[in-house]
């Protein structure tokens, strides 16, 4: 029904939405300003940012032809106005349209616009793979728009922002890579070897190892990928910062400086997760389905012996979802056995199992996937154990 486009349940959606409040809690730490472009946009402005003539086969555009029968249904040329439109790709081309709506100072700089924007990107039904290679994705894109004094502070702050987060999911190992220009691309010979320097400037600085992946840049600038190790010790490309300083100079961005003339902003292009799809899917891999307790879609599930304590299940939950925590309530006829097998095999952290006694004395007895079976406790008690662990982004 859709090829290459994923579709989310519930669970999935819960953690797609997670990996986004995550984000967005971190980019308001670090002073983004979140904005939304359109999906849809005139082909005419692609052609300006270069992607047309540079990233044209990735691109799906809404212009169709005639059916050849004469007595088939016609179908209009343009399916959207009366000018070819393009679903985009890629985010920047709309961020820079945002810049370039007013006029900006030095004293702005740098600015730093962040985007969960849906792009879509053709790929051929050989190379797409699970999550990992869609057709339609979201990607935690940013720009930042600076002087070329702040290039350097700029990406050394990205390189700190992608270590934390990273190491937050349980991603500490990973390597980077400096990739140059490609035979495919736009700027000068002298841009793209300034674009270059700054880039190792910042690394050596940071004190970063890396290698040099030459070629494998972005058509409109160098760029620095990291790529993580799961469990597994495989490795996923993942997160990216790239320097760009053709595409502010196509679309005529300026800032005032401090001489009170105009000049053109660099813009640095990054994405931390990468797409959430493609993040979502290497910590699925990561840790084989038994997410830590922040991450877990289902934190908690409730299991009453038989439907006589279902009554006590009910209200244990509405107050466990009055502390923010993610629970489940399976009230079905089966035997307690079978629903803690299967809690067992969702890998939910924490079974509450509900019986007679626990009835009785208002506690609960509580199963650890990691720890295995704990005291009876207290509702309260057993709030401190979920704070102790960490249960909330």
């Amino acid at each position: 029904e859709a090829p290459g486009f994923p579709f989310f349940e519930a669970k999935g959606t819960r953690l797609f939405n997670m990996l986004a409040d995550y984000m967005r809690k971190k980019l308001t730490e670090s002073r983004y300003v979140e904005v939304k472009t359109p999906l849809i946009l005139s082909e005419t402005l692609w052609h300006q940012s270069g992607h047309y003539g540079n990233y044209m086969e990735n691109m799906f555009f809404t212009k169709l032809k005639k059916r050849d029968s004469e007595d088939s249904e016609k179908i209009h040329d343009n399916v959207i106005e009366e000018r070819p439109m393009a679903i985009k790709p890629m985010n920047c081309p709309g961020h820079l349209v945002l810049y370039k709506a007013r006029q900006y100072s030095y004293q702005d700089l740098p600015l730093r616009f962040a985007e969960m924007g849906l792009v879509h990107r053709r790929e051929l039904s050989g190379v797409r793979h699970g999550l990992f290679r869609v057709q339609a994705f979201t990607q935690d894109d940013a720009h930042h728009f600076c002087t070329a004094e702040q290039i350097v502070a700029e990406i050394r702050l990205l390189m700190r922002f992608f270590k934390t987060v990273y190491e937050d999911f349980g991603l500490s190992k990973f390597h980077m890579e400096l990739s140059t220009r490609p035979q495919k691309s736009i700027g000068s010979d002298e841009i793209w070897q300034e674009a270059e320097e700054a880039l190792k400037s910042a690394l050596d600085s940071e004190g970063m190892d890396y290698k040099i992946n030459p070629g494998d840049g972005a058509f409109y600038g160098p760029k620095i990928d990291f790529h993580i190790e799961d469990a597994l010790k495989r490795t996923w490309q993942c997160g990216t910062i790239q320097l760009d300083f053709s595409m502010p100079e196509r679309f005529n961005l300026s800032y005032i400086g401090r001489d009170g003339q105009k000049h053109t902003p660099v813009m640095i292009h990054r994405a931390c997760y990468g797409s959430l799809e493609r993040f979502l899917g290497i910590l699925i891999e990561h840790y084989a389905g038994a997410f830590p307790l922040w991450l877990s879609p289902v934190q908690v599930r409730i299991m009453p012996v038989s439907s006589k304590f279902t009554d006590y299940s009910e209200e244990l939950k509405r107050k466990l979802e009055e502390k923010n925590v993610r629970v489940e309530l399976d009230a079905s006829n089966e035997r307690i056995g079978y629903k803690v097998r299967q809690a067992s095999m969702q890998k939910i952290p924490y079974q509450l199992i509900i019986g007679e006694k626990e009835v009785s004395e208002k506690n609960m007895n509580v199963r650890s996937r990691d720890k295995g079976e704990l005291d009876s406790m207290g509702f309260d008690d057993f709030i401190s154990l979920l704070s102790q662990e960490k249960y909330e982004i």
